[in-house]
């Protein structure tokens, strides 16, 4: 076998070779080193189309071997209902941070998804309530699956009540993974009563016009607000934005693309009022959770990093199986 083949790994492989519980570890090993100032910052190009858009992230790992990672993903909105495809497709790219040589390319579909979900459990660890028995999950996709999954890990969770816009996604969701869990999960046919009775809340949509309003949300509340990764995408209220606690994943991209820049766009609050990023927060540097009231939103626009932790761990586990499918780019 050519030493200097690149491994290719389908997204059922890396589903196979990264379980929640160990990206969740990876996540959130990656903030604290990077609130200790141990990893560079990652970076970030977008592109846009008339239906959707491309972006890249890149990150560099230093460690016993340096890594270089690049994650290439599309974003197309109403590939779904248009095309049944995936609204995000992509590729991971993994090199050598030594001399640049292309050692895998993964599929990016289950890393986004995880390390997504990982990221708001490790938020939800340090800043949510102990205490937190009850959750509200809006939006019922692949996402809302993995983020039931990692939240589950980190809190002792007694009920969750599943919102979509389309009720029918809701029953299936609560229907398909229930009894999974072993949890009381139950559809939302009133999502700000659901809210009103909940310790956590969890977006993950693909709206854009806020549906979490700020008289809906209970004091004390933590909420992970996953879904607004562009700058056209919004699902929390602007005033409870400017009302609560930010803790951003990136400061830049929140201020730019989170829900946070729309409440700084609406004069509501300005880039100095977000708290901390989530880095800071792990690695002890800032404070979280200084009371049982406050309400805290997490910002999680996702970052390189989250993807490059997770491609990592994958690419460790599967480099020297001989298995694995390969292919010499420079042949």
């Amino acid at each position: 076998m050519n030493s200097s083949s690149t491994l290719l790994l389908s997204r059922s492989e890396v589903g196979q070779l990264l379980t929640m519980a160990e990206c969740i570890d990876a996540v959130e090993k990656m903030f604290r080193q990077l609130g200790e100032g141990k990893l560079p910052p990652p970076g970030i190009l977008g592109i846009k189309s008339k239906r959707g858009g491309l972006h890249i992230k890149a990150a560099l790992l230093p460690g016993e071997r340096d890594y270089i990672v690049a994650k290439l993903n599309t974003n197309f909105p109403q590939n779904r209902a248009e095309h049944d495809l995936p609204t995000i497709q992509g590729l991971i790219l993994v090199c050598d941070g030594a001399n640049g040589r292309p050692l895998a390319v993964l599929d990016s579909i289950d890393i986004t998804i995880k390390r997504t979900a990982a990221a708001s459990a490790v938020a939800a660890k340090y800043l949510a309530r102990p205490d937190s028995s009850v959750a509200t999950i809006c939006g019922c996709g692949q996402q809302a699956a993995a983020q039931l999954c990692a939240i589950c890990a980190v809190l002792s969770l007694k009920k969750i009540y599943a919102f979509d816009r389309d009720p029918v996604a809701a029953e299936n969701f609560v229907s398909a993974l229930g009894p999974e869990f072993g949890v009381g999960l139950e559809c939302a046919r009133d999502l700000p009563a659901a809210l009103r009775q909940s310790d956590v809340c969890v977006t993950c949509t693909t709206a854009t016009e806020f549906f979490v309003r700020c008289e809906d949300v209970a004091a004390g509340t933590f909420i992970a607000a996953v879904g607004a990764d562009d700058s056209h995408k919004q699902e929390i209220d602007p005033a409870l934005m400017a009302s609560a606690k930010i803790i951003a994943d990136n400061l830049e991209q929140c201020c730019t693309i989170g829900d946070t820049h729309h409440a700084i766009a609406g004069d509501l609050m300005k880039r100095e009022n977000v708290h901390a990023e989530l880095a800071e927060i792990v690695a002890g540097t800032k404070p979280g959770r200084t009371s049982d009231g406050e309400i805290i939103v997490f910002d999680s626009t996702g970052i390189a990093l989250e993807d490059a932790v997770a491609a990592v761990a994958v690419y460790e586990k599967a480099r020297d199986a001989e298995t694995r499918a390969r292919f010499d780019f420079a042949a």
